[in-house]
């Protein structure tokens, strides 16, 4: 049992910004349907649940530095918890672009939805598609690998080193490229879709030119993506959720 003073106060408030930091950012729980007090308390608590664990380790580090170098932690914490939670994120930031590109693709961008992760307006298919994702991340227990990442972060990251911008911007480098390269994988039937559909159209359209092809395509296109993504979205979304798991099980 840990007696609770000054010191102790603050090695939680350290924990709280790196925790906090990561779930402002970490899809999901930032999401701006749930309301900021919410996140608030749900960041607090988290943070009160990890204590005993990491109170050793935060505990051992923080008595090495002086009250001068406090801010310097504190700084330093958020922004490690902060670009945790942004390496998180670009998995769907990656599966958002390519959902938008894939309603492009089969001509359904016409029909707004409403967006999830944000509040800018996306097309219907991209909100289902990261909607799914978001609640397969829950449903998955995704969540509580999130938990076991920011525990591994103190061996990886030690609160007693300063945060290096150049290892940040590495490790952020290549986690975009393995989100972008994972959705551009699993919408890679969308892409193959969009070229064979339209050149066969731009052929047809060349053998009747007195025909306006391609007022007349456009609902032969919206039903052929629709069938296509109903035999593939169990894999799109199965490959995804894999990918992220990997990346929080592996990164």
């Amino acid at each position: 049992m840990t007696a609770i003073s000054a010191d102790t106060v603050f090695i939680v408030f350290l924990m709280l910004c790196r925790i906090g930091g990561c779930l402002m950012f970490m899809p999901g729980f930032s999401s701006p349907r749930v309301p900021a007090q919410i996140r608030i308390l749900i960041a607090l608590a988290v943070t009160l649940a990890l204590a005993p664990v990491l109170l050793p380790t935060v505990s051992a580090a923080a008595a090495k530095a002086g009250p001068a170098q406090f801010l310097g932690l504190i700084l330093s914490e958020v922004t490690i918890g902060a670009l945790i939670g942004i390496m998180g994120r670009m998995f769907f930031l990656a599966l958002e672009f390519m959902a938008s590109a894939v309603a492009s693709s089969i001509g359904f961008t016409t029909l707004p939805g409403v967006p999830v992760e944000h509040t800018d307006p996306a097309p219907a298919l991209s909100a289902f598609i990261t909607l799914t994702a978001t609640v397969l991340f829950f449903v998955s227990d995704l969540h509580w690998e999130v938990l076991r990442a920011l525990v591994a972060s103190y061996a990886a990251m030690p609160v007693e080193e300063a945060f290096s911008p150049e290892f940040g911007l590495a490790q952020l480098g290549d986690v975009m490229a393995d989100a972008f390269r994972l959705s551009l994988q699993i919408s890679s039937p969308f892409v193959v879709y969009a070229i064979a559909i339209n050149v066969l159209f731009g052929i047809a359209n060349k053998m009747t030119p007195q025909i306006g092809v391609y007022f007349i395509s456009l609902p032969y296109v919206i039903v052929g993506g629709l069938l296509l993504l109903y035999f593939t979205i169990a894999d799109f979304m199965r490959l995804f959720v894999t990918g992220l798991m990997n990346w929080l099980t592996n990164g």
